[in-house]
């Protein structure tokens, strides 16, 4: 069974990881979507985006895991690469209400296609990228919560020593 893991990982954390290793587990093949969306204005590009998930995932010894960039309907690329089931990670109760309502509309647009929730690990269920990127931005450690690779893109982004 294939399904696909879609985000915009702006960086990737290591609660990402955390679901996407376990979805692993379940799923013959997993494929990694890093999303385009034009309502957002993220700190990365959407190649940088996937450049920094592929890495991570070489750094956290993860090989077999393609990692793309789409825009549009996520319904849309599930369908172009055949998967049966869409994996969504859940932090806290408050993640649940928007993807409930993803997962309601995306189930409406093609009933073929299920979506998967992975609750993050306990010591993750607090981590955004949102917070990374302000913990790093005022120069704070952020070595817990994202892989090396990911902990010198932001310091160069915000004009931080390596």
């Amino acid at each position: 069974m294939k399904a696909l893991y879609p985000g915009s990982f702006d960086p990737i954390t290591y609660g990402h990881l955390d679901v996407l290793q376990r979805a692993r587990k379940v799923f013959d093949q997993l494929t990694v979507a890093v999303v385009e969306n034009p309502r957002k204005a993220p700190l990365f590009s959407a190649q940088e985006r996937r450049r920094l998930v592929e890495e991570s995932l070489r750094e956290v010894g993860i090989d077999d895991v393609p990692v793309i960039v789409y825009s549009g309907l996520l319904i849309e690329c599930a369908k172009q690469l055949g998967v049966v089931a869409i994996v969504r990670g859940l932090r806290a109760t408050s993640d649940f209400d928007y993807e409930f309502q993803m997962a309601l509309t995306n189930r409406d647009l093609d009933s073929d296609i299920e979506t998967v929730f992975f609750m993050t690990a306990g010591r993750y269920s607090f981590l955004s990228s949102s917070i990374v990127k302000e913990v790093k931005r005022y120069g704070g450690d952020v070595s817990k919560f994202v892989p090396r690779c990911v902990e010198r893109a932001l310091a160069e982004k915000f004009g931080l020593p390596r």
